[in-house]
């Protein structure tokens, strides 16, 4: 038991270390325009939420959408929502994308960047891990295959405070 602890915590300072806002802050607040109506953060507030940072020719980004999707899809009953922030400067390229994709969770359009510049992003993909309390407690670039399982665990982790 306490070797998990630990390990839990080892994962969590590890997440949190590659932080480009720093962890407990407040997440800077998000209003795009999405798909069927605009999206803000502040609005969410008692849910944890995942932002995702992407566009059409980002190659990570075509894996980490049906990771997305399945975990919107496990813990959504949970109060967890996913907003993918799409960076491209024509909507079209997205929307190329979006095609291809199985998508659950909502997906906002930030073609001046400005959100992006608030979150400080680093590169592609780049997420934030924000609680129910609107904090951010991790964030992460980039994503690969084996970054599933400790994403999820952050997930679990804040849907469980």
């Amino acid at each position: 038991m306490m070797k998990r602890i630990i390990s839990l915590i080892l994962l969590s300072l590890s997440l949190l270390s590659q932080n480009s806002v720093a962890a407990f802050n407040q997440a800077p607040e998000i209003n795009l325009p999405g798909s069927s109506a605009d999206v803000i953060l502040s609005e969410l507030k008692g849910k944890v939420v995942y932002v995702d940072f992407w566009a059409s020719w980002c190659l990570p980004c075509q894996l980490s959408f049906p990771w997305m999707h399945d975990v919107k899809r496990d813990y959504a009953d949970q109060g967890f929502e996913v907003i993918a922030v799409n960076l491209d400067k024509d909507k079209l390229l997205a929307a190329a994308f979006l095609k291809e994709m199985d998508v659950n969770f909502e997906v906002v359009y930030d073609e001046t960047g400005s959100t992006a510049s608030q979150y400080k992003i680093k590169g592609m993909p780049s997420s934030y891990l924000i609680g129910r309390d609107g904090r951010v407690y991790a964030s992460h670039i980039g994503f690969r295959e084996e970054d599933k399982v400790q994403l999820e665990q952050a997930i679990q982790g804040l849907l469980k405070r």
